[in-house]
């Protein structure tokens, strides 16, 4: 099976929500542009034999990066949204994504950053604005003495 169909399939089972096997799928997809690796190592340069076959790399990755997020996974969740960063700087999802979890995790100049980083690609991005200012006030709450670590926690 080449790529393109490799791709095609794991987005099929992450629509029908067979999370596991989207993930295998998508990893393997990872694996296969990895090995096409050009004499710089960068993933983006092997794959993209043709512009329009980055966002399926970068759409891999992010996906791949929900489906740990969804599992509680989030050290691995940020390992791909941060892969999807350095495939395409220029995509405002992963950053969201990832501002995410670091706020989530109480990160909350981490989660910020990616936030306006977010804002900055794509400024009609209405939840990268809403949780940009929920951290920003929870930063504010903990700075001001709040144990805002009693309304996150990592498992939940």
């Amino acid at each position: 099976m080449d790529l393109d169909d490799l791709f095609r399939q794991a987005e099929q089972e992450f629509a029908g929500q067979n999370f596991e096997t989207a993930e295998k799928q998508y990893t393997d997809f990872i694996r296969g542009c990895e090995r096409r690796k050009g004499e710089g190592g960068e993933v983006k340069a092997a794959y993209a034999e043709s512009r329009e076959r980055i966002p399926n790399l970068v759409t891999a990755y992010n996906n791949r990066g929900q489906i740990k997020y969804m599992r509680v996974d989030f050290d691995e969740a940020v390992e791909d949204y941060t892969a999807a960063i350095g495939v395409a700087p220029d995509v405002a999802v992963p950053y969201y994504n990832r501002g995410q979890i670091h706020y989530r995790l109480g990160r909350f100049d981490a989660a910020i950053a990616d936030f306006t980083k977010a804002l900055e690609l794509q400024p009609d991005f209405p939840d990268a604005h809403i949780n940009r200012q929920h951290a920003l006030s929870d930063k504010q709450k903990r700075n001001q003495g709040f144990n805002t670590s009693d309304w996150k926690s990592e498992g939940s």
